[in-house]
């Protein structure tokens, strides 16, 4: 009689009984556990990616501000009084432009556009400089660990000042 309940048993582990049964929850188990340990990591580098595309999207705003700002000072328009337009309303024109198109998460950086001079003459070269501070996601403010996970940013303040800079000949 023993040795026909000892191969009932055996008929049951390998049909699928008890034994694999704790053994898939087990495992499924673990899996969770694997993935609490893996998920911060794949957010960090998610929002990583989100950051540094929201940073180069700015970047590339304020290099086109730069060049719009250049060319709107070196056009001579011998109809206007003064031919050349003012640094104050090229600068107003620009940054208020600049301000708009900018993605900003909750800080209130606005650029700043300068350039020394007006056009006097024919050939002169003119510098045209846009700059702005970019401000990250909190992933980079030195939550994690107490340091700053941000390796673009100064740590005192999670910020990164970006300038653009073109120069032009006076028409």
């Amino acid at each position: 009689m023993r040795a026909f309940a000892h191969t009932n048993s055996m008929i049951a582990h390998a049909a699928g009984g008890s034994h694999r049964a704790c053994s898939r929850r087990r495992e499924t188990g673990a899996a969770v556990v694997e993935f609490a340990i893996v998920l911060p990591l794949l957010l960090l580098l998610f929002f990583g990616i989100v950051e540094f595309g929201l940073m180069l999207y700015d970047k590339a705003v304020i290099t086109n501000a730069s060049r719009e700002a250049a060319r709107a000072a070196v056009v001579y328009n011998p109809l206007a009084t003064p031919p050349y337009p003012s640094t104050s309303t090229i600068g107003t024109n620009e940054t208020t432009n600049v301000s708009t198109n900018l993605i900003s998460l909750g800080s209130n950086g606005k650029p700043s556009v300068t350039f020394p001079s007006t056009c006097v003459n024919t050939g002169d070269a003119l510098t045209v400089t846009v700059s702005y501070t970019y401000t990250g996601l909190s992933i980079g403010k030195g939550l994690i660990m107490g340091t700053s996970m941000n390796p673009l940013a100064s740590t005192s303040n999670n910020s990164l000042t970006m300038s653009a800079t073109t120069t032009m000949r006076c028409e």
